[in-house]
């Protein structure tokens, strides 16, 4: 008992300091690459490598120095894996798949890793003998270390140990002191990497980043370490506010504005660097050497994109900014600017023949001027000039057509519907319309839209594109009704203002119904659609232009129907309707208040023959001041309410009348005897009044027509069988259709069964009746099952 206790007393435990099992842990996995490397396993390489660089970057508190054995293993193992790729691409024989998928992964992540250390890396190379007995001098220490022995408390060993360690292998850090960092030219590509590959990750300060990258630029010594910087800031400053739903600090953004210019002057200064998307990325972060005669050197980035992102911008400030301040005026004062920097940068893809980015500038281009009347035009590309150098022109645009708005939009539309996509010809084609019908140019912007067949696919298109549309629509129609065109006016505004839901179909608003609630997401996305103020259509000058022109349809419709309840049915605009029976139905009736007022009881006054009366309250309304040309958009209306007042009156009393003398209707409707003669003849070609013209007297004959109740009733089936038919014919169609599939189904199968009947052996040659009956047989089965589709091949 006495000896195993004095054994036990014996036994001594050794104490290790954590350097030392930083040590220990760092050489197994070096040894475990080395023999690794003699087989040329390269699964167990990466293994042990993932494992070497995670000892070597989670180190004990205040080791956080990179030890000079992991300094020396990785640039060994990336002699040895080019070595390796050298033999493989010498070779025919080839790897096995497993490891040459670790290799590939080896390939990567070496270059990748060892950017990061490429100093010390060189000082290794430089000297590696000395080095050699440095790590030999701290190895003897370490095994000096390890004869410690600790008999009792090992904790206060511990910290003997931490003092006592000299700095083997390792550089102490302190964590609260941050070391000053130098930024030169030397090493602006080695940080550069750094930032970039930091970009996105997590607890990343993006302020920070943007001041690095600010510092980089101001040392870049050459243009394209210029570019480079610049292709990683201005990224860099959009990704400092990723929300959606916030718009860029107003003084980045004029930051980042400054930066594309510049980046667009150091393109055009050195025509040997070229920024593509299609390029590749640079693995080598050193300058490139192009000499002359050779091609000019591609740059991996995108331009068109960084403009892209920088007009949504502006478009976001100005959404989130009321619109009735000051604040709003003086941010739309940059859009001059950002308009020059969008023609900066088409003149620069026109130059290099980059076709596609060439097509998004000049939609971007396209998009800032369709909406504007000639004078703001034409300011703003005066303004353009002086801005931009006098050396920078334009291929799409030539000096005749920038002074003059309708060319100038002529040609940039054109570009489009040779060189856009579908989606571009398609948005410049509406943007040209819309230009068209803002100047007067009805017949021009009607035909262009009835030719591209825009409205049989814009269902298709996406939702930007449909808000488009619909704008343009609208402002067809408001030329119409300043041409004095009622008719096609109405035509072209029911579509949208007979819906009830202008606001949203203009993206001018959203439309926030009682019992209706849009999911958060859905009401982000609306808000995110919506135009600009300066942009806007007035919305109540739209409404009382489509009201104006339901009246002077409505009104004569009414009178013609007279008491016929089918013939009232027929409605033309239905909301004009609806508000004109809840008028009717109010028991009292004030003065007219608001743009709805004043048309309602224009129409019950034009219904009653008062046209003198309709026409004060028609241009009593104010809001026909916000039109070009007030005073002859009013004379327009009155004439235009003496002519159907004329109309209403003749299919009120005809019934009333044999004749009707022409100047004694000229007189009450103050119209020149031609003027009345025309409407009259027009009216009786059209059938809609029973009368003739005596010309020898003068007057208006007027023919009683009373249609029987047999009449009636024959009309009305006429009308019901019309649309029975129409309805029959949609629907055979239909069913053809789908017919015509099933047959051609049906015919597949047919000949599928065919050849694999064809690929049947043949069977030997029986006797009559044993044929015989099995052919009858074959038959029946055959039948029932193809169908008759299969004549019978063994008939006799």
């Amino acid at each position: 008992m006495d000896s195993e206790d004095s054994s036990d007393s014996d036994v001594k435990r050794e104490v290790r300091s954590a350097k030392d099992k930083r040590l220990d842990a760092l050489g197994a996995s070096v040894k475990a690459i080395e023999n690794a490397q003699k087989i040329n396993d390269w699964v167990v390489i990466q293994n042990e490598f993932d494992k070497l660089n995670k000892i070597a970057s989670k180190g004990p508190a205040g080791m956080n120095a990179i030890p000079r054995l992991y300094i020396k293993t990785i640039a060994l193992l990336e002699d040895f894996l080019n070595e390796t790729l050298q033999k493989e691409k010498d070779s025919k024989k080839k790897m096995n798949a497993t490891q040459a998928k670790a290799l590939n992964y080896m390939k990567q992540r070496i270059k990748k890793n060892n950017r990061q250390y490429e100093e010390e890396i060189e000082k290794w190379r430089l000297n590696p003998a000395s080095e050699e007995s440095e790590d030999s001098s701290a190895e003897e220490v370490k095994q000096k270390k390890k004869k410690t022995i600790v008999e009792s408390d090992e904790e206060s060993q511990d910290e003997d140990d931490n003092e006592n360690d000299n700095d083997d292998g390792f550089t102490i850090v302190n964590k609260k002191a941050k070391p000053s960092v130098v930024y030169t030219s030397e090493n602006l590509f080695r940080k550069l990497r750094e930032v970039l590959e930091a970009r996105g990750k997590k607890n990343t300060d993006r302020l920070e980043q943007i001041k690095i990258l600010q510092k980089l630029l101001e040392v870049a010594s050459t243009p394209y370490q210029e570019i480079r910087v610049l292709l990683a800031l201005i990224p860099s400053q959009f990704d400092y506010n990723p929300s959606m739903s916030n718009y860029m600090n107003v003084d980045m953004w004029k930051s980042t504005l400054k930066e594309i210019n510049q980046l667009l002057i150091i393109l055009e200064d050195n025509p040997k660097y070229i920024i593509h998307e299609a390029a590749e990325e640079e693995l080598e972060d050193k300058e490139p050497v192009v000499e002359a005669g050779q091609p000019p050197f591609t740059i991996r980035g995108s331009i068109v994109s960084f403009v892209d992102r920088l007009d949504d911008e502006f478009t976001k400030s100005l959404q989130n900014i009321d619109p009735h301040t000051t604040d709003y005026v003086d941010r739309l004062k940059d859009e001059t600017e950002l308009y020059a920097t969008i023609v900066r940068g088409q003149i620069y893809f026109e130059k290099n023949a980059l076709s596609e980015s060439t097509s998004r500038m000049v939609m971007r281009r396209l998009e800032h001027l369709y909406y504007k009347p000639d004078q703001v035009i034409q300011t703003v590309e005066n303004t353009v000039k002086t801005i931009l150098p006098q050396s920078l022109e334009s291929t799409i645009t030539t000096s005749s057509s920038e002074n003059d708005s309708t060319e100038l939009i002529h040609s940039l539309c054109v570009y489009l519907y040779k060189k856009g996509e579908s989606l571009l010809r398609t948005r410049a084609m509406l943007c040209h319309i819309y230009h068209h019908a803002l100047h007067n140019r009805f017949y021009v912007a009607r035909d262009m839209l009835l030719m591209s067949h825009l409205q049989d696919n814009i269902h298709q298109s996406d939702i930007g594109t449909q808000i488009l549309h619909n704008r343009t629509m609208v402002q067809v129609g408001l030329c119409a009704f300043r041409e004095g065109m009622v008719k096609e006016a109405q035509s072209c505004l029911q579509e949208i203002c007979g819906t009830g839901r202008v606001k949203e179909l203009l993206a001018q608003g959203l439309l926030l119904q009682k019992y209706m609630q849009l999911p958060p997401e859905q009401e982000k996305l609306d808000r995110q659609r919506q135009l600009p103020f300066h942009m806007h259509i007035n919305l109540e000058l739209l409404e009382c232009a489509y009201l104006t022109c339901s009246m002077l349809l409505e009104i004569p419709s009414m009178a013609a129907a007279g008491s016929n309840l089918e013939a009232r049915k027929k409605v033309i605009s239905k909301p004009f309707r609806r508000m004109l029976d809840y008028n009717e139905r109010q028991v009292f009736s004030g003065p007219p208040e608001n743009t709805r007022d004043h048309i309602m009881g224009a129409a019950k006054a034009l219904a009653a023959g008062e046209w003198q009366k309709c026409q004060e309250l028609i241009n009593a309304i104010k809001i026909w001041d916000l039109m070009p040309e007030t005073q002859k958009i009013k004379d327009m209306l009155n004439r235009k309410i003496q002519e159907e007042g004329l109309r209403t009156y003749l299919f009120t009393y005809s019934t009333y009348y044999v004749t009707l003398g022409l100047n004694q209707l000229a007189t009450m409707f103050s119209l020149p005897i031609n003027t009345v003669t025309a409407i009259i003849s027009k009216m009786i070609w059209n059938e809609e009044l029973a009368a003739s013209l005596d010309q020898v007297n003068n007057v208006v004959v007027l023919h009683r027509v009373e249609l029987t109740k047999v009449q009636q009733l024959t009309l009305m089936f006429a009308e019901k069988a019309v649309s029975f038919v129409e309805a029959n014919e949609r629907t055979l169609e239909q069913k053809q259709t789908t017919g015509q599939n099933q047959r051609d189904q049906q015919r597949q199968k047919a000949n599928q069964q065919h050849q694999n009947v064809e690929k049947r052996p043949a069977y030997q040659k029986r006797d009559g009746n044993q044929q015989r009956s099995r052919n009858n047989f074959n038959n029946v089965l055959g039948n029932s099952v193809r169908g008759r589709t299969q004549q019978n091949r063994y008939r006799s």
